[in-house]
Protein backbone atom coordinates (compact mmCIF):
# COMPACT_ATOMS: atom_id res chain seq x y z
CA UNK A 1 0.00 0.00 0.00
CA UNK A 2 1.31 3.36 -0.85
CA UNK A 3 0.14 5.97 1.67
CA UNK A 4 -0.43 9.33 0.09
CA UNK A 5 -0.43 13.12 1.68
CA UNK A 6 -2.51 15.73 -0.77
CA UNK A 7 -1.79 18.87 -0.29
CA UNK A 8 -3.51 21.95 -2.45
CA UNK A 9 -5.47 24.91 -1.37
CA UNK A 10 -8.69 24.16 -3.56
CA UNK A 11 -10.63 21.76 -2.02
CA UNK A 12 -11.78 20.71 -4.91
CA UNK A 13 -8.39 19.99 -6.31
CA UNK A 14 -7.72 18.00 -3.00
CA UNK A 15 -11.36 15.77 -4.16
CA UNK A 16 -10.70 15.26 -7.78
CA UNK A 17 -7.01 13.42 -6.89
CA UNK A 18 -8.10 11.99 -4.01
CA UNK A 19 -10.97 9.67 -6.72
CA UNK A 20 -8.38 8.73 -9.11
CA UNK A 21 -6.15 7.58 -6.57
CA UNK A 22 -9.07 5.96 -4.82
CA UNK A 23 -8.87 4.14 -8.00
CA UNK A 24 -6.16 2.53 -7.28
CA UNK A 25 -6.21 -0.25 -4.49
CA UNK A 26 -2.28 0.09 -3.73
CA UNK A 27 -2.81 4.07 -2.91
CA UNK A 28 -4.67 5.07 0.16
CA UNK A 29 -4.77 8.80 0.84
CA UNK A 30 -4.13 8.86 4.60
CA UNK A 31 -4.46 13.07 5.10
CA UNK A 32 -5.13 16.28 3.19
CA UNK A 33 -4.22 19.97 3.81
CA UNK A 34 -5.03 23.26 2.71
CA UNK A 35 -1.63 24.83 2.72
CA UNK A 36 2.34 24.06 3.34
CA UNK A 37 2.67 24.46 7.17
CA UNK A 38 -0.24 21.80 7.48
CA UNK A 39 1.06 19.88 5.40
CA UNK A 40 4.66 19.73 6.65
CA UNK A 41 2.64 19.18 10.48
CA UNK A 42 0.68 16.29 8.40
CA UNK A 43 4.18 14.37 7.41
CA UNK A 44 5.25 14.30 10.33
CA UNK A 45 2.44 12.65 11.86
CA UNK A 46 0.93 10.49 9.15
CA UNK A 47 4.56 9.72 7.67
CA UNK A 48 3.27 8.89 4.11
CA UNK A 49 5.33 7.45 1.47
CA UNK A 50 4.57 10.05 -1.00
CA UNK A 51 3.55 13.82 -0.40
CA UNK A 52 1.99 15.62 -3.56
CA UNK A 53 1.89 19.57 -2.92
CA UNK A 54 0.22 22.32 -4.69
CA UNK A 55 3.21 25.16 -5.25
CA UNK A 56 0.80 27.81 -4.69
CA UNK A 57 -0.29 27.84 -1.06
CA UNK A 58 -0.95 29.81 1.91
CA UNK A 59 1.23 30.14 4.73
CA UNK A 60 4.07 28.53 3.35
CA UNK A 61 4.13 27.71 -0.09
CA UNK A 62 4.44 23.98 -1.85
CA UNK A 63 8.34 24.32 -2.48
CA UNK A 64 9.33 25.65 0.96
CA UNK A 65 7.14 22.34 2.37
CA UNK A 66 8.54 20.57 0.21
CA UNK A 67 12.05 21.28 1.01
CA UNK A 68 10.93 21.03 4.99
CA UNK A 69 9.50 17.40 4.23
CA UNK A 70 12.55 16.22 2.65
CA UNK A 71 15.04 17.79 5.43
CA UNK A 72 13.06 16.60 8.45
CA UNK A 73 11.12 13.55 6.77
CA UNK A 74 13.84 12.06 4.07
CA UNK A 75 11.69 8.58 3.94
CA UNK A 76 8.51 10.98 2.01
CA UNK A 77 8.95 11.42 -1.51
CA UNK A 78 7.73 14.39 -3.20
CA UNK A 79 5.80 14.94 -5.89
CA UNK A 80 4.65 18.64 -7.00
CA UNK A 81 1.58 18.86 -8.52
CA UNK A 82 1.13 22.46 -9.89
CA UNK A 83 -0.64 24.67 -12.79
CA UNK A 84 2.89 26.52 -13.12
CA UNK A 85 5.25 25.36 -15.52
CA UNK A 86 8.08 27.69 -14.84
CA UNK A 87 11.57 26.08 -15.20
CA UNK A 88 12.43 27.76 -11.98
CA UNK A 89 9.76 26.41 -10.38
CA UNK A 90 10.67 23.00 -11.63
CA UNK A 91 14.95 23.29 -10.75
CA UNK A 92 13.90 24.43 -7.20
CA UNK A 93 11.77 22.22 -6.49
CA UNK A 94 13.93 19.23 -8.06
CA UNK A 95 17.21 20.84 -6.56
CA UNK A 96 14.90 20.37 -3.21
CA UNK A 97 14.82 16.83 -3.51
CA UNK A 98 10.86 16.73 -5.11
CA UNK A 99 11.01 13.20 -6.78
CA UNK A 100 9.01 14.65 -9.96
CA UNK A 101 6.67 17.59 -10.92
CA UNK A 102 3.20 16.93 -12.64
CA UNK A 103 0.84 19.63 -14.16
CA UNK A 104 -2.42 19.81 -13.31
CA UNK A 105 -2.97 19.77 -17.59
CA UNK A 106 -2.18 15.97 -16.77
CA UNK A 107 1.22 16.45 -18.97
CA UNK A 108 4.60 15.58 -16.74
CA UNK A 109 7.37 18.51 -16.05
CA UNK A 110 9.94 16.42 -15.41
Amino acid sequence: MIRVLLADDEAMVRAGVRAILGTDDAMEVVAEAADGVAAVEAVRRHRPDVAVLDIRMPRMDGLAAGAEIRRTVPETSVVMLTTFSEDAYIARALGDGASGFLLKSGTRGS
